[in-house]
């Protein structure tokens, strides 16, 4: 397909995300419950994007959040800035002292191993990213006066409060008007929503946000949750995922948002937590269906981030000029290599991903 994008020359920046910037606690091998000392990483769902264009494919990029001006978010601003992304959108909220008003977001991560599954445990409420207004950042200065090629957010930040969602669509509105692609990742998370109305509230939010999608990703939950679409040949566990019956679910996504550009899925079908089936089938009108080499019985190390890679993968073959066939393969590609080693963020390079591409194999390299 011809993917059209603004200028890179009359643009400040290749890749703008909007979402929350965590730090990441991990015990490494061990479990949360019994651990002594944690590894930290800032991590989040539409930052890994930004974050993965930067340092593994070398573009320009920022991320649009909030953190709190103590020496925890100055952490995590060093660690955003040791990525590549330009920290210089970031709004900083008054120290109230304890975080009884306002805080900076931590998610605590382990692994898994085997039976044992990857586990989540967030401590994220009153972020300031939770708190963010539309008002907060001055939009038009972003994607009119600066420009920006590519804009990316997710079903996370939308999901943190009533107010982020009015954020997403003023931040998409703005960006539509100036010619930037939008993306947005489903991103569906149960814990997020539970308290606010479950996978009802997240589809009537995800509903007035689709819309406004150039790029539509998911996995293979998200757009049964998160948008209400059936795939009715999945195995209620995902245990087996049929690629043809994901095929007829994206038909039917394409169908209902004529405005869309492109719709992609990741698949995994977890035997253990450190073995899964990957791969991923994308969609625009111009190509149909287009799937990935199927990786079945990729080992991992650590999964999350995985389905952020994906995207950065996906977005970068597109920025670039590559058809969709090639975009889906880059994007599946750097989603297999990121699950490779620790933290929710890429360490893999763009010749590592070509290389994969190519279906270069794992001997070693001297």
């Amino acid at each position: 397909m011809t993917f059209h994008t603004r200028l890179r020359e009359e643009c400040a920046y290749d890749a703008v995300s909007l979402g929350e910037v965590m730090l990441r606690l991990d015990p490494g091998e061990g479990r949360i419950r019994t651990a002594r000392e944690f590894r930290v990483w800032e991590g989040g769902g539409e930052y890994n994007v930004a974050r993965g264009l930067s340092r593994s494919f070398g573009l320009r990029t920022a991320v649009v959040t909030a953190l709190v001006d103590n020496e925890v978010g100055r952490l995590v601003e060093g660690l955003v800035l040791a990525g590549g992304v330009d920290t210089s959108w970031i709004t900083w909220a008054a120290d109230d002292g304890i975080g009884s008003t306002v805080r900076n977001g931590l998610n605590f991560t382990e692994r898994g191993f085997g039976v044992r599954g990857a586990k989540g445990v967030s401590d994220r409420g009153h972020s300031a990213a939770s708190q963010l207004e539309p008002g907060d950042t001055d939009w038009e200065e972003l994607f009119g006066r600066l420009g920006v090629r590519w804009f990316h957010t997710g079903g996370i930040f939308a999901g943190l409060s009533a107010g982020t969602t009015d954020v997403v669509v003023a931040a998409m509105e703005s960006a539509r008007r100036h010619g930037t692609v939008v993306s947005y990742d489903l991103n569906y998370r149960p814990s997020l929503w539970s308290s606010v109305g479950g996978p009802a509230r997240a589809r009537e939010v995800n509903a007035r946000i689709a819309g406004l999608v150039d790029v539509l990703i998911g996995n293979e939950e998200d757009f049964t949750a998160a948008l209400g679409y059936a795939v009715e040949g999945a195995s209620p566990d995902l245990t087996e995922l049929r690629p043809e019956d994901y095929a007829a679910m994206l038909g039917t996504v394409a169908r209902d948002l004529p405005q869309l550009q492109v719709a992609a899925v990741t698949l995994r079908s977890v035997h253990s937590a450190n073995r899964n089936d990957w791969g991923a089938l994308a969609w625009s009108a111009e190509d149909g269906l287009v799937r990935a080499t199927q990786r079945n019985g990729l080992e991992i190390l650590d999964r999350v981030g995985g389905g952020d890679s994906f995207a950065s993968g996906l977005v970068y073959a597109l920025l670039t000029g590559r058809d969709l066939a090639t975009a889906v393969e880059y994007g599946a590609a750097h989603g297999a290599l990121a699950m490779t080693t620790p933290g929710d963020t890429s360490m893999a390079t763009l010749a590592e991903v070509e290389a994969l591409v190519r279906g270069a194999g794992a001997r070693v390299q001297r």
